[in-house]
């Protein structure tokens, strides 16, 4: 394995962790800053927002810098931003210092991603992605909990310098072990939102943004949805979020085979249709600690195998604009999850907080809506979709 992946896991790691670990600590933040868990949820939103609408802009601002000095200040952005949150003393601060850290992720995640896929040959090129992605569902399965159970015994604050060690541990690694990495053409934001006006790949995105923002907003709220369970506590919360983890660090791996082989249509539809129904279901199989472990593992590997699948996709229908498509698709993933935060705390205003899942199951829905609509249209247009291996003779060049 390429020791260049490994460190790019490793501050997506650091990215994910800090990302999802906020829905364990939601409840001490309220608490200790003394406002509602719904204003403390806006952690969530802001930090993807600002995810979500600077990574393209930040892409094209930063196009022809060295990759590996991206990467390095995209960390310290990341750094900064937690070390900000874990000393505040009120919620405008913490909310403020959420947004710089999502700044730094929008600086360092999609950059990570063209870097992974111009290193790999064309046809080990959905391993490559899922080795780099396996960091961020990897901090879902240690990083996140990990993080949440550190919160148990301290407080939110120990949680978040947790973080920070996390990302100033990736940068030291990137300084250290990054080398030459391919340098890619400076190309405009004008040419970055260029793809957009492909359908295909326009509805590939939205299918990124809906699903996503389905899975993620029970997740933000998982302290609630998963009460019945956990009695409160977040040890116990933390360990159920282990088992999603974990389910979701192997669907990644095993998609990132599976994609290689077979066409990505069978593979998200697969995913997406398993993903509704163990969503409708929840309200029931989260009464009980084993039927919730089993929909848990079910909703990680759903979730989460479903990112390699939809990168190999948008990869396939534009391999000239590789890194352009994958930074699209991660501001719609971030785009989903911020309005998903939003969406899920105002539906908790009106609907019992158990109910939430089968609010995520109707924007999973409309996620399979738009990808099948995305296949058909590149169908009619381009022939059926094969499997498989990309087309190399538009691959970027690997670099050595």
């Amino acid at each position: 394995m390429d020791r260049r992946l490994v460190i790019l896991a490793l501050g997506m790691f650091a990215m994910g962790t800090d990302n999802f670990v906020v829905a364990g600590i939601l409840p001490g933040v309220a608490a200790s800053l003394h406002t509602s868990v719904s204003v403390a949820g806006q952690m969530v939103t802001l930090y993807a927002l600002s995810y979500a609408v600077m990574a393209p802009v930040l892409a094209a601002v930063a196009g022809g810098w060295p990759r590996k000095l991206i990467l390095v200040l995209a960390l310290g952005i990341f750094v900064a931003g937690n070390a900000i949150s874990a000393l505040a003393t009120d919620v405008n601060t913490v909310l403020l210092s959420r947004v710089l850290a999502g700044f730094g992720a929008a600086l360092f995640s999609p950059t990570a991603l063209g870097v992974a896929s111009a290193l790999a040959a064309p046809e080990k090129r959905g391993r490559a992605l899922s080795i780099v992605t396996a960091g961020l569902t990897g901090a879902t399965a240690l990083g996140a909990p990990i993080g949440t159970f550190i919160g148990g015994f301290g407080s939110w604050r120990t949680t978040l310098w947790f973080v920070t060690l996390l990302g100033l541990a990736a940068m030291l690694g990137v300084w250290t072990l990054l080398r030459s990495l391919p340098q890619p053409p400076v190309v405009t934001l004008r040419a970055r939102l260029a793809p957009v006006r492909d359908v295909p790949i326009a509805l590939t995105l939205l299918t990124s943004l809906f699903a996503f923002g389905g899975f993620l907003m029970v997740y933000t709220y998982a302290g609630l949805v998963l009460d019945r369970v956990t009695g409160g506590d977040e040890r116990v919360l933390a360990g159920m979020l282990l088992f999603w983890g974990i389910a979701g660090t192997i669907g990644n791996v095993l998609c990132g085979r599976l994609v290689d082989r077979f066409p990505s249509r069978t593979i998200v539809n697969v995913a997406l249709w398993i993903a509704i129904v163990n969503f409708c279901a929840l309200p029931w199989t989260s009464i009980h600690v084993m039927s919730a472990a089993i929909a848990l593992t079910i909703w990680g590997i759903c979730g989460w195998g479903l990112i390699v699948p939809q990168q190999h996709r948008l990869v396939e229908i534009a391999p000239h604009a590789a890194p352009l498509v994958l930074a699209l698709n991660n501001t719609a993933t971030y785009t989903g999850l911020a309005c998903s935060a939003v969406l899920g705390g105002l539906m908790l205003l009106f609907i019992d907080r158990h109910y939430l899942s089968i609010v995520g199951a109707g924007l999973i829905a409309v996620a399979f809506v738009l990808s099948e609509a995305a296949y058909r249209y590149r169908e009619s247009g381009r022939g059926p979709e094969p499997a498989g291996n990309l087309d190399r003779r538009n691959s970027p060049p690997r670099a050595t």
